[in-house]
């Protein structure tokens, strides 16, 4: 039997669950896109999520000097200062002893390998790949310093290059990055200290054999992987260099 418009009681009834089915469901997915923005579950705010969101945008922009030379004050302007310039992320913001005092008291090389690797929602150099360990390690003095700490901010320019001496600064490069294909000959890497390897290529004349390093030659990528400044990467070619003549 059906009423007036053609429907039978049934069919009323299976058509009225439907629509409340319907209402229920919809109303589930608005409340779940209404509330997604604020998810804050270790699957959404991971490390690498929040870095990828604080990560500045391109390389660095931190100055006009040159790659290597930016101080601390240019680095922390052009790249720190979007997070510790107001404390985003938990990190200590800028001129806050209260905030600075715990990680100064780790010291200054903890300080420094922390934002080298990246630490919590921090990314490797702040995300600016470009910066040299120099730069990130005059960065960290300077922030450091205006929360309270007394750290030496490493020299940039000139200066810098006079002091570096390719028995000590150059060495202690060799050690920890050349040493790794070079004392071997690895992939047709010149062995340290051997004459007839590194004779074709010391005629060539030191800027020329610099200037190969730095851009890279055959399986040695730039710098040979190294990240420091240039003028530390001269040290070390110099190193090698004096002692396979």
């Amino acid at each position: 039997m059906s009423n007036g418009n053609g429907m039978a009681p049934g069919q009323i009834v299976k058509v009225l669950i439907g629509v409340v089915v319907f209402l229920v469901v919809a109303i589930w997915l608005l409340a779940k896109l209404a509330t997604s923005g604020f998810n804050v579950d270790a699957e959404v705010m991971t490390k690498e999520a929040v870095a990828a969101r604080l990560k500045p945008v391109g390389v660095s922009v931190a100055s006009d000097a040159p790659p290597g030379m930016r101080n601390g004050e240019q680095v922390y302007k052009g790249i720190c200062m979007s997070c510790h310039g107001t404390g985003l992320a938990g990190s200590p913001k800028f001129g806050d002893s209260g905030a600075w005092g715990p990680r100064i008291a780790q010291g200054f090389d903890t300080l420094v390998q922390h934002a080298l690797s990246g630490f919590n929602a921090m990314p490797a150099k702040g995300g600016a790949a470009d910066l040299t360990d120099d730069e990130v390690k005059r960065a960290v003095a300077y922030m450091a310093n205006a929360g309270g700490a007394k750290f030496a901010e490493p020299k940039a320019g000139g200066e810098a290059g006079a002091a570096l001496d390719p028995n000590v600064a150059g060495k202690k490069i060799f050690d920890s990055v050349c040493t790794a294909c070079h004392s071997t000959g690895a992939a047709g890497a010149p062995k340290f200290g051997d004459k007839a390897a590194w004779g074709p290529r010391v005629a060539k004349g030191m800027d020329g054999l610099i200037a190969s390093a730095t851009k890279g030659l055959n399986a040695m990528p730039p710098k040979g992987g190294f990240t420091g400044s240039d003028e530390e990467f001269k040290a070390a070619v110099e190193y090698m260099v004096n002692n396979s003549k």
